[in-house]
């Protein structure tokens, strides 16, 4: 054990708490050549000095005056940044309330007065060996979920700019109107975290139009019937392509993609849904998607001025778009705005966005 032991000095460190310095000596005189030995008093003190040095793990008296080790051991697992750090308490306490305590507030294991070198090495080589794995699996949890997440986004962005690689004009709308979506659907009621996830979803909702010819697409006019009848296809289109990954965002894209055309009357496409049959989120994106088309200048029609977009969706209401949402999204007006002019100051400058620039609250 001596030979496995060595490999581990300096390596690891742990923080010896004894307010008796003949105990703190003989910790030490077990475990210093094999550990990085940090030394506390009191439990005062092993506060303020894990404040500035995180141990892999700490030995903690019981017994000491002004505070105790399950007063000690309290504290630290009330601190996020300090509560995985593990506790053994040394103390020659042996009633059995008193081991539940202790293990009640955190601690992993006991050793009893007077120590075994032995059993100390064996506790204490067998906790850090066990936080250490534990920690090195939490970092590859953490580091697959940021790939994941990496992929994610690099499919949203892939997706959104696929639906309109024929459509030059658009500049940043799928970006603008995910914004809206989200300031909406916060307005709403949603939580962040469903905010958060339509604003990624959203700048998919025309990934069908990579399935319309380009002579439709690029028509500087406004489309014919016939046209029109083939445009209306991207809405299918689109949910035929996002419903092959079944997970929550690409669940909800492809919802959007099918339904963000239907109107609250009855009267849209592609199935002429009604009201609340409609998509909560679909319904939202309906919303956001026509205030940043008006607001948009197309090489068949200038842009609206903010009024004119603003008093249109008011007057849709009941008919095209939800009344209960219209009134939400009149009520934050100037967030709107504020949020126009962030993603305008973007295109202006050049920049393109990508589905990561929805994580930052402050853009909102």
């Amino acid at each position: 054990m001596r030979n496995n032991l060595q490999a581990n000095k300096k390596q690891f460190s742990v923080l010896v708490v004894d307010d008796e310095p003949a105990n703190i000596d003989l910790l030490s005189g077990i475990l210093g050549p094999f550990y990085d030995i940090k030394v506390a008093p009191s439990g005062k003190i092993a506060l303020k000095i894990v404040q500035k040095y995180t141990p892999d793990l700490i030995l903690l008296d019981v017994m000491m005056p002004e505070m105790d080790g399950f007063e000690v051991c309290r504290k630290l697992k009330s601190d996020n940044r300090l509560a995985d750090i593990p506790v053994i308490f040394v103390t020659a306490l042996i009633q059995a309330a008193d081991e539940e305590r202790g293990f009640a507030l955190g601690a992993i294991d006991y050793i009893t007065k007077p120590v075994s070198p032995s059993i100390t090495l064996a506790r204490v080589k067998t906790h850090i060996s066990l936080a250490h794995q534990m920690r090195t699996t939490e970092e590859l949890v953490k580091q697959r979920t940021a790939d994941l997440q990496l992929s994610q986004q690099s499919a949203i962005t892939m997706l959104a700019a696929a639906g309109h690689y024929n459509d030059n004009d658009t500049g940043h709308h799928i970006w603008r109107m995910a914004a809206y979506s989200k300031c909406i659907a916060l307005a709403n009621g949603w939580d962040y975290d469903s905010a958060n996830l339509l604003a990624q979803a959203a700048p998919m909702h025309d990934t069908g139009k990579i399935g319309i010819p380009d002579n439709i697409l690029k028509a500087p006019r406004k489309l014919h019937d016939d046209e029109m009848s083939i445009m209306k296809t991207h809405a299918a289109i689109g949910h035929k392509i996002l419903s092959q990954s079944k997970t929550p965002l690409f669940d909800m894209a492809a919802e959007i993609a099918l339904c963000h055309h239907e109107k609250w009357d009855g009267s849209g496409y592609p199935n002429g849904l009604k009201g609340a049959d409609i998509p909560l989120s679909a319904r939202i994106v309906a919303i956001a998607d026509v205030f940043d088309a008006l607001t948009m200048k197309r090489p068949y029609k200038k842009a609206w001025a903010n009024e004119e977009a603003f008093d249109y969706i008011f007057k849709e209401s009941g008919k095209h778009f939800d009344p209960n949402l219209v009134d939400v999204f009149l009520d934050i007006q100037e967030d709107l705005l504020n949020t126009k002019a962030y993603w305008n100051r973007l295109e202006a400058r050049g920049i393109v966005p990508s589905v990561a620039s929805f994580l930052p609250d402050e853009q909102y």
